[in-house]
């Protein structure tokens, strides 16, 4: 059974940086999509980022683009989040998920509803 966990949340100040880390365990690391999601309260999930098996496609949600970087470490099984120039707004519960498995390393997807897999999720909390 694939499970995933997620660390690196916690409570920060506008500016700051901070770096999630996902590791997945009971299934092939190597042939997932993984991705990150978030959820704020009230609010939708909201696709943040999705990295390629191969690590040669990469996609970013519109309000991270340029601030958040997206890796993985198919050694260690485990996809990063690093997230710079923090915003109020960026205060959410973020997901990592993965889809798949795939044979094509550069298969991504960024809908919620198409990822197999998800984790409990980490608190990400940015004060003004």
């Amino acid at each position: 059974q694939v499970q995933l966990v997620e660390s690196g949340g916690g409570l920060v100040q506008a500016g700051d940086s901070l770096r999630l880390s996902c590791a997945l365990s009971g299934g092939t690391f190597s042939l997932y999509a993984m991705s990150w999601f978030r959820q704020a309260p009230g609010k939708a999930r909201e696709f943040v980022s999705t990295i390629s098996w191969n690590g040669g496609r990469i996609l970013y949600g519109d309000s991270v683009k340029g601030r958040f970087t997206i890796s993985r470490d198919n050694a260690k099984n485990t996809v990063y989040l690093q997230m710079y120039s923090l915003k109020p707004e960026d205060t959410a519960v973020y997901y990592c998920a993965a889809s798949g498995p795939y044979l094509n390393g550069a298969e991504v997807r960024n809908r919620a509803d198409d990822m197999k897999y998800w984790g409990q999720g980490t608190q990400v909390t940015v004060s003004s």
